[in-house]
């Protein structure tokens, strides 16, 4: 892990996972619904690599605030 970006999003990508196994029926609909973020943050990383920082915040912010609505909503 070189970069800030890589840290962030595979920290948020094991949190989305743990969230699954500790919130969540293990439902395979919910875990679809959860494979959204986890490609959304695979993509931040990929973008804030790249140099394009102040999208890949607003990615990642994305994915957090999708992955939260979908655990802690549903």
């Amino acid at each position: 892990m070189a970069t800030v970006f890589d840290v962030v999003t595979v920290t948020c990508f094991a949190a989305v996972v743990l969230a699954f196994f500790l919130f969540t029926r293990r439902e395979p609909k919910t875990l679809l619904h959860l494979m959204v973020p986890a490609v959304v943050f695979a993509i931040a990383n990929q973008v804030g690599n790249a140099g394009l920082a102040f999208l890949a915040v607003a990615l990642i912010a994305a994915g957090a605030v999708y992955a939260t609505l979908v655990v802690f909503v549903r």
